[in-house]
């Protein structure tokens, strides 16, 4: 079992090793109690899946989760605390774990292959992931960010939200605490001229007035996904500029000058870390002048056409963000306390290097299909 403690630890070999777990069978995976803080923490984040969204036969199993580790390999991790760290082992290892090889953990097992294939584990992702597997989630709500997530991105949803009122209420925007409240606004306007303008909206939308509030849900969740990922990408690109900066300072060191093989590494990454962060920012631009173009030409087309090009991408910007964001935790985990040039050059090729590709595919595939 990996352990990944804050101490670094001595022999690497030891360190990345996935050994058996000490204690077996079910018991092991109640190291790991799912309190609803974890349910939370899971349903918001890029990197974990709780197994208890899914719809698994096997009872111990809802208790663990899947997590994408810093190779973006996706592994199960039982347990996780300060004390004993990150308990993770292969999927093809919950077997032997968990003592028992029936019909209905083979099953469960499946799925959990089948989901461990996605690229990112936000619950956008997940959606499409599922439905494409034909895995049905009985609870919808697992599906959904948190209540917690979904009031920090209030700011951000006001950049979809501020059109959208300025086109009904013909306002400089409102006071719009949530999306919630906002669909409640237009469900009941008590302006005339609202109701006006509600009907228009309706009219060019070919829908009827009172499926409003239902469009309005549809919009909400589309560009609430959009303001999720906008706030991943806003954290990850100071720490991704931290990283370039941090890793720069190894060019002046001896190592690097006597080695031609280590500073091309080097340039390498930089340049690659570079062109995935460019690009993605420059995806979420392109969506935002999307989203002002609809509301100039409001129609069932123009809508479709948004709303279609945003979760084209969800998959995509899911997996490119879930890499960056992986590798950036560690090294801020790591080397939290600056690091010297052997272990700062140990770190980045085999922790960074492994999977950068993959992830500027991800984003170079992304970009071409959009045309730039």
């Amino acid at each position: 079992m990996q352990d990944h403690r804050s101490k670094e630890p001595q022999d690497r070999k030891a360190r990345d090793r996935i050994r058996p777990p000490a204690t077996t069978g079910a018991a092991a995976v109640a190291l790991r109690g799912a309190s609803a803080e974890d349910e939370d923490d899971g349903r918001d984040a890029l990197h974990i899946l709780p197994l208890s969204i899914l719809p698994l036969e096997t009872p111990g199993l809802r208790r663990a989760r899947l997590i994408k580790n810093v190779r973006l390999e996706t592994v199960a991790e039982l347990f996780n605390d300060a004390q004993t760290g990150s308990g993770q082992i292969r999927i093809d290892q919950l077997s032997k774990c968990f003592g028992i090889d029936g019909p209905e953990f083979r099953r469960d097992l499946r799925k959990i292959v089948q989901i461990a294939e996605a690229a990112s584990f936000d619950v956008y992702s997940l959606r499409l992931e599922l439905r494409r597997l034909n895995i049905d989630v009985e609870e919808a709500a697992a599906l959904r960010l948190s209540a917690a997530k979904r009031a920090e991105l209030t700011s951000y949803m006001r950049v979809f939200t501020r059109p959208l009122v300025e086109h009904v209420y013909g306002v400089q925007g409102a006071d719009i605490a949530s999306m919630d409240e906002l669909v409640r606004l237009f469900a009941q306007p008590d302006v005339e001229e609202a109701r006006r303008r509600l009907q228009l909206t309706a009219d060019r939308l070919d829908i009827p007035l009172g499926e409003i509030p239902a469009f309005l849900e549809e919009y909400a969740d589309i560009f609430l996904s959009l303001a999720y990922f906008k706030r991943c990408l806003d954290d990850i690109v100071p720490d991704v500029q931290g990283f370039l900066g941090w890793m720069a300072e190894l060019y002046q060191v001896s190592e690097v000058r006597r080695d031609a093989r280590q500073g091309r590494m080097l340039d390498d990454i930089g340049h690659d870390l570079t062109d995935i962060a460019t690009s993605i920012t420059g995806r979420f631009e392109s969506f935002d002048t999307r989203s002002r173009d609809f509301w100039r030409d409001i129609n069932p087309e123009s809508f479709r056409s948004i709303r279609d090009l945003i979760v084209t991408h969800h998959l995509t910007i899911g997996g490119v963000l879930c890499g960056l964001a992986v590798k950036m935790n560690l090294w801020k985990h790591r080397f939290s306390r600056g690091g010297g040039p052997v272990r700062r050059l140990e770190f980045i090729r085999s922790e960074i290097l492994p999977g950068l590709a993959h992830i500027k595919t991800i984003e170079q595939t992304s970009r071409n299909n959009m045309g730039w």
